[in-house]
């Protein structure tokens, strides 16, 4: 593993708080979207809850056992704990059903093992990946001046030109360029910087020039637009299910 890698692992194994956070707020979202497709809509919106809550709680139990020497991806990990708590979960309703009141057998060590058998949809790889890119946006938009990031907004994210940009913020169109290239340059910084963070294996580290971030300007452009937009629909639904206003 990398240095940004191992000292965010170490991070976590040492229980802070910031990296907990921060690993929930990226990831969590990717999560409850994937128990929430599992349970093909027999589980609602408190169960799914719960079950979040309880990944993140195996996780923090089970940190320490995670070893990444054996190839395998820091979210397939995830996953399979997640995949456990909901099986967990099941395990209860069938037992009530029965009248035993049993509870399943809490996660114990055997999951590094079973997590290897766990073959994640292109989907659930594919918001894992985005929620990455879109933690790089929010941590460039945190670090960069307010105007100079909403130029790269309007003109990236929002897909507008620069005349309409200059002419709506009252600069010149080589402002808008230079504001524009500037923020470009701190975001090839922080995707950089959380690729490695969240990359356990060479597969995930290659994906962003897979997805064209590592291109020249305008083909970086595109995509960070493209997973913008899709990680920050799956946001916008995520808030719409936490708030009980989509269905199941």
């Amino acid at each position: 593993m990398n240095t940004l890698t191992t000292t965010f692992v170490r991070r976590l194994r040492q229980r802070d708080e910031s990296a907990w956070f921060e690993l929930w707020e990226v990831f969590g979202p990717v999560l409850r979207r994937q128990l929430t497709k599992w349970g093909g809509g027999s589980i609602g919106l408190e169960t799914v809850r719960d079950l979040s809550q309880e990944t993140l709680a195996q996780l923090s139990k089970s940190i320490d056992r995670f070893d990444p020497d054996r190839g395998a991806r820091f979210s397939t990990w995830l996953l399979a704990i997640a995949k456990h708590a909901l099986g967990d979960e099941i395990d209860r309703r069938m037992a009530l059903k029965r009248g035993s009141g049993r509870r399943a057998a809490s996660l114990d060590p055997r999951y590094m093992g079973a997590m290897l058998s766990i073959d994640p949809d292109q989907a659930y790889e594919q918001n894992v990946f985005c929620a990455k890119v879109y933690a790089a946006i929010r941590a460039t938009e945190a670090e960069s001046e307010f105007v100079h990031f909403q130029v790269y907004r309007m003109r990236v994210l929002d897909g507008m030109s620069g005349k309409d940009i200059a002419r709506q913020l009252d600069i010149s169109e080589p402002t808008v360029s230079r504001y524009a290239n500037k923020v470009r340059g701190a975001l090839r910084e922080r995707l950089e910087e959380m690729m490695q963070r969240f990359s356990f294996t060479n597969e995930e580290a290659m994906e962003a020039d897979r997805a064209g971030l590592s291109s020249e300007d305008k083909m970086f452009d595109e995509a960070v637009a493209d997973i913008y937009h899709q990680q920050n629909q799956l946001l916008v639904d995520d808030e719409q299910f936490l708030t009980g206003n989509k269905a199941n």
